[in-house]
C-alpha cells in the first residue's frame, strides 16, 4: 500500500490533505464533492464467498459491515492527516477503543492504561475486561519509571492518552514508546482525541496504534458520532475481520459523510479553538475566583516543555479549579450560560463546560488507591471545570463565564 507521502505528494501541507485526502471526481458524473452511498450492500466484481471470510479486496465491496465506498473514503482522508498506512472507522470512540482492545488482546494478556483518561474506557477497563481473562494495570503515564516498573513479560499492550481527559495531563510518546518497545511490548496505542492530527502524531514519535474519537474535533460540528484505530494495513486487516465484522460497531455512512465535510476544515479550526482557548486559559488565570488553570499551551502547565516539543498545536480543551465550590457554579452555569453550553462532550465549534466532581469520579470511574488517589486529589482538588472552547470570540465566551463566578 502507498504511504501518504508516496500517494498525495511530498510537500502537500496539512490543509491541502484535509480538503483533498480520500476524495475524488466521481467519474461517472463529474460530482465534486464526495458521493454518499447508503447502500448496504452491493454487486461484487467477479465471484465470491458467502462468509466475510472468504471475502477477496478485488471482488470490491460486498456487504457495508465489512466496507462501504463512503466510508472508505473518510478513512483514507484520516490516513493523509495522521500519516498512517491504514483506518478502520466504527460507531463511536468507544468502539474504536472496544475493537482494538478486544482485537489485539487474549485472556492471559496484560496491558498498562493511565490512571487518568477518559471514563468510557476506564469503565470497560474496570468492570467489563476482567471477565474475559485480560489482567489489567495502571499506571502514572507521566513517568517513565512508573511505565516501566509496570511492564511485565505478558504485557502486551501501553494505552497512553495525551492529553488526558479531564486533567490534561500529557504522556512523553516517544520516550515511553521506545522504553516498552524495548521491553517487548507489541503494542503502542494512543488515545489522541484531544490532540487531534493537527496537534500530534504519534506514529511518527513511535506508536503503533492511535485512536479518535470522531466525534470530537476532527467531525466538529456535534452531529455525527464516530471513532477511527489507524496504523499499520497487515494490523488492520486483521483488525478488520474480527472487530468489524464480527463486533459489528460499524460507522453509518452517513455520518462518515458528515464527518468527512467537518475534517476538511479541521487545520484552520484547530488554529482556531487554539488561538481562543489560549485566550480564555490566560484570563482564567488572572480572574480572583480561579484556584487553578490546566492548559498545555500555557508556562504554568507542569509538562509545558514537554507539550511544546510534542504538540503543534494545543488544541481548545482547558480544565480549571475554582475557590468557591464547584457545584454551586455548575448550577449557576445551567441557569445563566447564554453561549457556553453547560453540556458533556467537545470538540465542536460551540464551547461546552461540564463539572466533573472528584468523589464522584472516584467512585464511578477510577477508583484510585494509595499513591494514585492522592496524585488524583493533588490535581483534581474537589473537582474541575472541563471547558472546551469553540470558535466563539474568547471575550464573548469569558463574559459568559465570569457572569457564574
Amino acid at each position: 500500500m502507498q504511504s501518504t507521502k508516496e500517494k498525495y505528494g511530498e510537500n502537500l501541507q496539512v490543509e491541502t490533505l484535509a480538503i483533498h485526502g480520500g476524495e475524488f471526481v466521481d467519474p461517472e458524473t463529474q460530482a465534486s464533492s464526495p458521493n454518499l452511498v447508503m447502500s448496504s450492500t452491493f454487486v461484487p466484481r467477479e465471484l465470491t464467498g458467502f462468509s466475510a471470510l472468504d471475502e477477496d479486496e478485488s471482488a470490491g465491496y460486498i456487504y457495508t459491515r465489512s466496507g462501504n465506498p463512503t466510508v472508505r473514503q473518510l478513512e483514507e482522508k484520516l490516513c493523509a492527516l495522521e500519516g498512517s498506512e491504514d483506518a478502520r472507522c466504527f460507531a463511536s470512540g468507544i468502539a474504536a477503543s472496544h475493537a482494538l482492545i478486544m482485537g489485539r488482546l487474549s485472556s492471559g494478556d496484560h496491558a498498562i492504561f493511565p490512571e487518568n483518561n477518559y471514563a468510557g474506557t476506564a469503565e470497560f477497563l474496570r468492570d467489563s475486561l476482567p471477565r474475559f481473562g485480560i489482567e489489567v494495570s495502571f499506571a502514572d503515564t507521566t513517568s517513565l519509571e512508573a511505565v516501566s516498573a509496570a511492564i511485565r513479560p505478558e504485557t502486551k499492550m501501553l494505552w497512553l492518552e495525551t492529553p488526558c481527559n479531564p486533567t490534561l495531563q500529557l504522556a512523553d510518546i516517544r520516550q515511553l514508546a521506545s522504553c516498552a518497545h524495548g521491553k517487548g511490548v507489541r503494542d503502542i496505542v494512543v488515545d489522541s482525541t484531544f490532540a487531534t492530527p493537527i496537534g500530534t502524531h504519534p506514529i511518527e514519535l513511535g506508536a503503533d496504534f492511535v485512536v479518535h474519537s470522531l466525534t470530537k474535533y476532527i467531525g466538529g460540528h456535534g452531529d455525527a458520532m464516530g471513532g477511527v484505530v489507524l496504523g499499520r494495513k497487515a494490523d488492520l486487516d486483521a483488525l478488520n475481520l474480527e472487530a468489524t465484522v464480527h463486533f459489528g460497531g460499524v460507522m453509518s455512512p452517513f455520518n462518515a459523510w458528515l464527518i468527512m465535510r467537518g475534517a476538511a476544515t479541521l487545520p484552520i479550526r484547530m488554529r482556531a479553538h487554539q488561538e481562543q482557548a489560549m485566550a480564555v486559559a490566560k484570563w482564567l488565570e488572572k480572574n480572583p475566583a480561579i484556584k487553578r488553570v490546566y492548559y498545555p499551551g500555557l508556562p504554568s502547565h507542569p509538562q509545558h516543555d514537554l507539550a511544546c516539543q510534542q504538540m503543534n498545536n494545543f488544541s481548545g480543551m482547558i480544565a480549571f479549579q475554582t475557590h468557591e465550590d464547584g457545584e454551586k457554579i455548575a448550577s449557576r452555569m445551567i441557569e445563566k450560560l447564554e453561549h457556553v453550553h453547560f453540556a458533556v462532550s467537545l470538540g465542536h465549534h460551540r464551547s461546552l463546560i461540564y463539572w466533573i466532581g472528584t468523589e464522584d469520579i472516584l467512585k464511578s470511574t477510577f477508583r484510585h488507591t494509595g499513591q494514585a488517589e492522592e496524585r488524583f486529589h493533588e490535581l483534581m482538588g474537589k473537582g474541575v471545570f472541563r471547558l472546551s472552547v469553540g470558535l466563539e470570540h474568547a471575550e464573548d465566551i469569558c463574559s459568559d463565564l465570569d457572569r457564574c463566578f
